[in-house]
């Protein structure tokens, strides 16, 4: 078939939130600065950058604030992370049909390897620091028929890149909010992916 299916990583694929909460309060707690690791964990997908920002961080800081974050993340955020239901599954029923599977992510890509390799998580591709329609790029340039997210910005990245928007009710966007932003299928977790995928890719190509 060769067709390419992209995931988003956070709260798609992976839940990495308790370990983010510790690290975004160790850092505020290193840094001096009011970060809220709750508030951090309750919306992933953004860039750290914009993050750090709307928690008031001086914009001078912010590349020393991400050096640190990034040092803080393979033994804080990594080894709390775990796969969610029906992520295995997902990437399984792509390279079952013959497929590709790519992963586009907001995350730091050494970070987000970290995760796929301590999960046994195999993808084809990744690709990192990527946001919302940016991640159209990739998508593009990968030639992805569909892409898999949990946030508003997944659904723009996949629009923008002309795939099909698979939206997935497992983070900060409700399944109303994914569907009003363009979602063209929204399920409530991966676990519905596989039927869905043979449906509509594998069936319709025999």
């Amino acid at each position: 078939m060769g067709i390419t299916v992209g995931f988003d990583l956070d709260m798609t694929l992976i839940d990495p939130r308790p370990g983010m909460v510790a690290a975004m309060n160790a850092l505020g707690k290193k840094s001096g600065l009011p970060f809220d690791g709750e508030a951090f964990a309750a919306n992933l997908g953004p860039p750290l950058d914009q993050a750090l920002r709307e928690f008031g961080a001086p914009e001078d800081r912010i590349p020393e604030l991400i050096w640190q974050f990034r040092e803080l993340y393979p033994e804080t955020v990594v080894p709390s992370t775990v796969a969610l239901p029906g992520a295995a599954e997902a990437l399984e029923a792509v390279r079952a049909a013959g497929g590709r599977t790519l992963v586009v992510t907001g995350k730091y890509g050494p970070n987000a390897q970290m995760h796929l390799d301590a999960l046994g998580m195999k993808v084809d591709d990744l690709v990192g620091e990527l946001w919302s329609t940016q991640k159209a790029a990739a998508l593009l340039e990968h030639g992805a028929r569909a892409y898999v997210g949990d946030h508003l910005g997944d659904v723009r990245g996949a629009r923008a890149a002309n795939a099909v928007s698979v939206g997935v009710a497992t983070g900060p966007c409700t399944r109303e909010e994914l569907t009003a932003e363009g979602a063209d299928v929204v399920f409530d977790s991966l676990v519905e992916f596989p039927e869905w995928f043979a449906r509509t890719f594998v069936e319709t190509a025999v």
